[in-house]
């Protein structure tokens, strides 16, 4: 009953006001403490290598130097003037007569039907796709994830189409076909797959990398987009990942980092890869001059964003001493770190030999550092996207890669993009595994004698 003396009401209402802020405090205080639970004690996602494999096209495919030169010159497609360039290029490029081109490439005039695409597709990802899975005992069912890559093949059905109805997978596989991302497309499925993995858990994924060659040669006269006639060859890497904790025990490498970079804002980086039409209403892929320029850019904000993760105090110390010395005028570079603190080994995309050479100065690596990058290629060419995977199953041939290495991926694209992905070798590797690189793998690096004997054995 309410009394009729108003301070005998206030007097009343104390306790209940007091009770109910100290409901207020300890429920937010329960908030508080779940919120801050799961972001410091959730379990963290960890992405799991389990394996991969490379295409290794056969011996009959291989296009001499010689004789890709004298197929272009039969095929009465090209003036003089672009015969002589493309030759030059060709035996300035790195590439040796072992990388390989598709059967439809070796045809006069070379086949760039639709038909033709699909048959190089099928050639590289199912066997690749047959070999992973059968080294594994993998049941096609028990795929939960498929992403591929292939920037300039984007028929319909889909290339995971093709995957899923060749080997029979789940209606409720969770697939995408990324198309139009360039080189360094191999990463960027891998990042798509890290997203999934996080919220869905206890999954296998697939992963396919690849570009297709023969629908893509450009029969025109602009010297810009003849580069890219003379440097893509054939090849194609499967790749499989894991977020179960089963699969820690047998997987080969652990994801620790992966940093994406686009500076596609700007248009000298946006313009420096891109496919187009020329004078003549021929479509080509043209390669600008600042090409080696742009990539710089874009990795040195890759590096910026990476370093503090991955590198020591000491190095970062020195870096930023550097940057205020600089700052004050006191020296004019800046510090670059040693990465080589940081890991064991380096994947950098073979694009060619301008962009191993330019990342090997802009991050002071040694010549063996490189040394997988230019040893793939020169075997295989550039193999687009799938080329970061040759380069690490080069590592793990030569015995190389050992239980707690950190490998260092750096792909370029177009866009422009450059992506970052560290792993962590977990496993012993054997290196006596069958791979690409198990045939031939004596006769590398590749040097003065060591070009001949391998010309040679080729020959034989």
């Amino acid at each position: 009953m309410e009394s009729s003396f108003p301070f005998i009401n206030q007097a009343l209402l104390i306790p209940q006001t007091f009770t109910s802020f100290h409901h207020f405090l300890a429920a937010s205080a329960c908030v508080l403490i779940a919120v801050f639970g799961y972001y410091f004690f959730k379990p963290r996602c960890i992405i799991y290598l389990i394996d991969f494999s490379c295409y290794q096209p056969p011996d009959f495919l291989r296009a001499p130097v010689s004789n890709f030169i004298e197929h272009l010159t039969i095929s009465g497609v090209f003036d003089q003037e672009s015969l002589d360039l493309q030759q030059k290029i060709l035996e300035r490029s790195g590439i040796s007569d072992d990388a390989s081109v598709p059967a439809a490439v070796h045809e006069i005039p070379p086949n760039a039907s639709l038909s033709a695409a699909r048959e190089e597709t099928h050639e590289i990802l199912f066997s690749i796709v047959e070999d992973l899975f059968s080294k594994h005992k993998i049941d096609p069912k028990s795929i939960d994830i498929l992403v591929s890559n292939c920037s300039l093949f984007c028929p319909s059905p889909s290339i995971t189409s093709m995957i899923i109805n060749k080997f029979g997978m789940r209606s409720n596989i969770k697939s995408f076909s990324l198309s139009g991302m360039g080189c360094s497309a191999g990463i960027l499925s891998v990042n798509l797959v890290k997203d999934l993995m996080k919220i869905h858990g206890d999954s296998l994924a697939l992963v396919l990398s690849m570009e297709a060659v023969s629908p893509n040669g450009y029969r025109g006269k602009c010297k810009s987009m003849l580069i890219a006639n003379t440097i893509f060859r054939m090849g194609g890497a499967a790749i499989l990942l894991s977020n179960r904790k089963q699969d820690m025990h047998k997987a080969k490498y652990e994801l620790q980092h992966l940093i994406r970079t686009h500076v596609g804002s700007d248009n000298e980086s946006y313009e420096s890869v891109m496919q187009h039409v020329d004078e003549e209403g021929k479509v080509g892929v043209a390669l600008s001059k600042q090409l080696v320029k742009v990539a710089s850019k874009a990795l040195k904000i890759n590096v910026v964003e990476l370093g503090p993760r991955v590198l020591p105090y000491s190095e970062q110390l020195k870096y930023i001493i550097s940057y205020i010395q600089r700052k004050w005028g006191m020296h004019k570079e800046i510090y670059t770190p040693n990465f080589k603190k940081a890991f064991e080994h380096f994947c950098i995309h073979a694009g060619g030999r301008a962009i191993i050479e330019g990342v090997e100065k802009h991050l002071k690596l040694d010549k063996e550092d490189v040394e997988a990058s230019r040893s793939t290629l020169y075997r295989y060419g550039n193999t687009s996207s799938s080329s970061l995977w040759y380069e690490l199953q080069y590592l793990e041939a030569k015995g190389r890669m050992k239980k707690g290495d950190k490998v260092w991926q750096i792909g370029f694209g177009s866009g422009f993009k450059a992506n970052s992905a560290v792993w962590k070798c977990i496993s012993e590797i054997d290196s006596r595994g069958r791979n690409a690189w198990s045939d031939r793998i004596h006769l590398y690096p590749v040097c003065g004698d060591a070009s001949s004997a391998l010309k040679t054995e080729l020959l034989s």
